[in-house]
């Protein structure tokens, strides 16, 4: 049966035009990508890195602490300190501005430093864990804490970095507020991946390199890394360049990850040997066995806030070699797994849509408490048996994000002005009552009046800087009370006086004043001005939090 036209087989003759034509195609692609290439190549060794504006506040032999500029108008008050690994540059963390975590921090409010360890001279090859973790790393988050003014501040540490901020956590507690590690080695007990393997005592000492060469080269690090997946890492990555040198954005992402592979800094040899023997070969940290110049490691004293961010597919670092850690530690540890590679997690357009917000936002919510809105939220919470939930908004220091529910529903939620009058106003407007706010030496004061009573709550345990911020915010704020000095029992008309002119005027603000205040005021005794001040917490029904 005879084919019809459409299904006609082609003849020899257009079969071989047809192939023609295609090797011309290919031809005049080939010729037209030759020329688009020398161009990508003149733009390819263009491309900027690391471009935030920070400048250096802190030098000592090689290391630069770097402080970021501020871009926005205020800044939360506990800074984070970025610590980066020995290993590579630290602008894979500033790649470009839409793939830089110092850009996504900064734009949450934060303020952000960030170490810069550079390469290590032969002078630098015995420098081991002691000087860069109780040396180094103390003396920088020491200057980083007398510039912000903080008895502790934020630690963000990467791979290496992370290892070395979860040690210092555990030497200089009182110094660190939260504790994020980032794609962090903590756990090697067979869990390790291709580093656990490769770095097997069965098979490797390292002492033997580090005898050879002093310092470990870079070059020798970049090598083993290629070579955990050599196609990936040698041709295929090249392909896909050849195949998509028509899109300027993306050559340019991948000329600046081929600037940032091929600087490798070379790693002082002691440190490293110490890693790989006692972290690595040993799993010393979290068998709670390491010991730092002398001094014992304890991962018990790891109890502030921690965040592990691990990559579900990063073969560097897999999770579990990072989330075990979680157990061995008393802190409340909150771990992200997220759909990502070990660099991808700092580089990747996804993670910097989806990661670093929450990473983010997890900071802003480590901030020292109380601070305002958590106390009055606290005080209505204690008055009505509601639920207030505060937290500070991503991107904007000065507003708040306040929710108010029942157990059967939520009454209302807003993002405000983070001061006492909007704070005040919106409560009042959600729950019908009359709020106060009273600031005294020892402690801050919420009134709550409804039409079924007052009910006070005293904060007790409130740093000295919450104390002004508050003070300040609510200095002009009326407290609702139906109580008069004179309504506690033991003051008379001439201590009411007496009070009154020291300041002490109402007597939310006598239940918050310390004892001694009270004492000097009435001209008394300690003890008649503590129980002054029982009585009067006691007449108004005032609520301790601590």
């Amino acid at each position: 049966m005879p084919a019809e036209d459409g299904d006609r087989l082609p003849t020899p003759m257009e079969l071989a035009l047809s192939a023609q034509r295609k090797t011309f195609d290919r031809l005049a692609d080939a010729t037209h990508r030759a020329a688009v290439l020398h161009d990508r190549l003149a733009e390819a060794g263009s491309v900027r890195v690391g471009a935030t504006p920070s400048r250096v506040v802190y030098r000592e032999n090689k290391l630069e602490l770097h402080h970021y500029e501020s871009l926005t108008d205020d800044q939360h008050d506990v800074p984070i300190l970025v610590v980066y690994a020995l290993i590579n540059r630290p602008y894979i963390l500033d790649l470009q501005p839409d793939r830089s975590v110092v850009r996504r921090l900064l734009e949450a409010g934060h303020d952000v430093y960030l170490i810069v360890w550079n390469e290590p001279s032969q002078l630098d090859t015995a420098l081991g864990l002691e000087d860069y973790v109780d040396r180094y790393l103390d003396n920088c988050v020491d200057v980083v804490r007398e510039r912000a003014g903080r008895e502790s501040i934020n630690l963000l540490g990467y791979c290496m970095g992370g290892t070395m901020a979860a040690i210092y956590a555990a030497l200089h507690p009182a110094k660190v507020n939260a504790l994020g590690l980032l794609a962090t080695g903590l756990y090697f007990d067979d869990t390790g991946g291709v580093l656990e393997l490769w770095g097997d005592e069965a098979y490797y000492d390292p002492d033997t390199l580090v005898e050879t060469f002093g310092n470990v080269p870079g070059e020798f690090l970049e090598a083993g890394f290629d070579l955990m997946d050599p196609v990936a890492n040698t041709l295929t990555k090249y392909v896909h360049l050849y195949d998509r040198l028509e899109n300027e954005d993306f050559v340019a992402n991948f000329a600046r990850m081929e600037l940032w592979l091929s600087e490798g800094v070379d790693v002082a040899g002691a440190v490293y040997a110490e890693f790989v023997e006692a972290i690595y070969q040993e799993n010393r940290l979290a068998e709670n066995e390491l010991s730092v110049g002398g001094e014992h490691v304890d991962v018990t004293n790891i109890d502030m806030p921690v965040l592990q961010i691990v990559g579900a597919y990063d073969h560097l670092v897999p999770p579990a070699a990072s989330k075990p850690f979680n157990d061995v530690i008393p802190a409340d540890a909150t771990t992200i797994e997220y759909p990502s590679g070990h660099v991808g997690l700092a580089m990747s357009t996804r993670a910097h849509r989806d990661l670093w917000p929450e990473v983010a936002e997890w900071f802003l919510d480590q901030r020292e408490r109380p601070a305002l809105a958590d106390v009055i939220g606290e005080g209505v919470e204690r008055a009505l048996g509601v639920d207030v939930e505060t937290d500070v908004t991503v991107g904007n220091v000065g507003e708040v994000e306040i929710g108010v529910a029942t157990e059967a529903d939520e009454l209302a939620r807003a993002v405000v002005d983070n001061d006492a009058r909007a704070i005040e106003a919106f409560l009042e407007d959600a729950l019908g009552v009359q709020l106060g706010v009273e600031v005294g030496s020892a402690g801050i004061a919420v009134t709550v009046d409804t039409e079924d009573g007052v009910t006070t709550t005293v904060v007790e345990t409130v740093g000295e800087a919450i104390r002004a911020e508050i003070e300040e915010a609510v200095e002009d704020l009326a407290v609702a009370t139906t109580y008069d000095l004179e309504d506690v029992e033991g003051i008379g008309p001439t201590y009411a006086e007496r009070l009154r002119v020291a300041g002490i005027e109402t007597v939310p603000t006598l239940v918050v004043t310390d004892v001694e205040g009270i004492a000097d005021a009435i001209d008394a005794s300690d003890t008649l001005a503590r129980k002054l001040r029982d009585r009067a917490r006691r007449l108004i029904g005032a609520v301790d939090m601590d």
